[in-house]
């Protein structure tokens, strides 16, 4: 039985002005994130619930910031983002995951939104109407 290698970020990169983190892997793969996307992907039970059809949709989150990345073992980070929000432990694992099926994830996310009537504005859009 072969052992499942897991992808370890060989670079992490916040940028605070575009409020996106890149992470780059050492099989060429790199990816950047938006701190929205990272937020409303969470793995907490916040978020994700405690069992399959618990999500909880996350809105409002268009402007979060990532004030904080803390390393978590060697196996993790902990994002602290500027709503409050602290409780998810990112695994590299699912982080790669998130990259690998960030159009269908982003994608799935927007439609959950449409369903709800939500729409998504930024703070620029919110002050214009």
């Amino acid at each position: 039985m072969s052992e499942q290698k897991h992808q370890v970020p060989t670079e992490i990169r916040y940028d605070k002005e575009s409020r996106t983190l890149t992470l780059s892997y050492e099989d060429g793969k790199s990816w950047v994130y938006t701190a929205e996307y990272l937020r409303v992907h969470s793995p907490s039970a916040e978020v994700r619930g405690h069992a399959p059809g618990e999500e909880i949709l996350q809105v409002g989150k268009e402007d979060v910031v990532i004030e904080k990345i803390e390393p978590v073992g060697r196996y993790a980070v902990s994002l602290k983002f500027d709503d409050g929000h602290d409780t998810g432990i990112y695994s590299w694992d699912w982080l790669y995951q998130l990259g690998e099926k960030m159009d269908e994830y982003w994608s799935d996310y927007l439609s959950r939104l449409d369903a709800e009537g939500i729409e998504r504005m930024t703070t620029a859009e919110r002050l214009a109407t």
